[in-house]
């Protein structure tokens, strides 16, 4: 079985946040895959399904993002999982707009919810990192990420998060190299001959 825990913020005001990016690709991934009506488990919101021939849990932890490290703890511990059978989707500050790295384990870089997963669990979980970019000086880095998206972030918004959720039986099998590459070739201006080159 697999954790798919998507970061963000509970409540309307959070929901179009850029720090909300992980919310939106759990619950799309939740759409486009038939899971369960979302209910309330493991301090969060939590849906089952199946993502190719893998059974799935998708998560979105309702403690805020600074105590999501609790949420992901219960449910891993619920079902046995090990750090390797988890999967956090989040924001990521320092690729580009669009962009996408899937990375198992390392640091926070920062980022208090991985930072509280990493107390709860360890670091050698994986993580889906989706560019939403830098506003350029660190100290406006709260301000960016508790706003939301532009109306022109969504030519690049809405269809990564579909692509995501499109092939996210990859994901979840642990092919993300394809996965990444299948994700960078879905999106608008991608040469359709040329394999995603992102670098961490």
């Amino acid at each position: 079985m697999k954790l798919i825990a998507g970061l963000g913020n509970p409540g309307g005001k959070y929901a179009a946040n850029r720090h909300n990016i992980g919310f939106m690709a759990v619950d799309e991934i939740a759409r486009r895959h038939g899971f369960s009506p979302w209910r309330r488990r493991f301090s969060g919101q939590a849906a089952e399904g199946r993502l190719g021939g893998e059974k799935a849990l998708l998560l979105k932890p309702s403690t805020y993002m600074n105590e999501s490290g609790r949420s992901v703890g219960e449910a891993m511990r619920f079902f046995k999982l090990k750090p390797d059978d988890v999967i956090v989707i989040h924001d990521e500050l320092d690729l580009a707009p669009g962009r996408l790295r899937v990375k198992t384990g390392g640091g926070h870089a920062g980022h208090n919810g991985l930072r509280s997963i990493i107390a709860h669990i360890g670091a050698d979980f994986h993580r889906l990192r989706l560019g939403i970019g830098h506003p350029g000086d660190k100290r406006a880095v709260h301000g960016y990420v508790l706003r939301d998206f532009a109306r022109s972030d969504h030519a690049w918004l809405e269809p990564l998060i579909g692509a995501v959720a499109d092939e996210a039986d990859l994901l979840a099998s642990g092919d993300f190299a394809t996965f990444m590459n299948r994700v960078h070739l879905a999106l608008p201006g991608r040469d359709k001959g040329q394999k995603a080159k992102d670098k961490d």
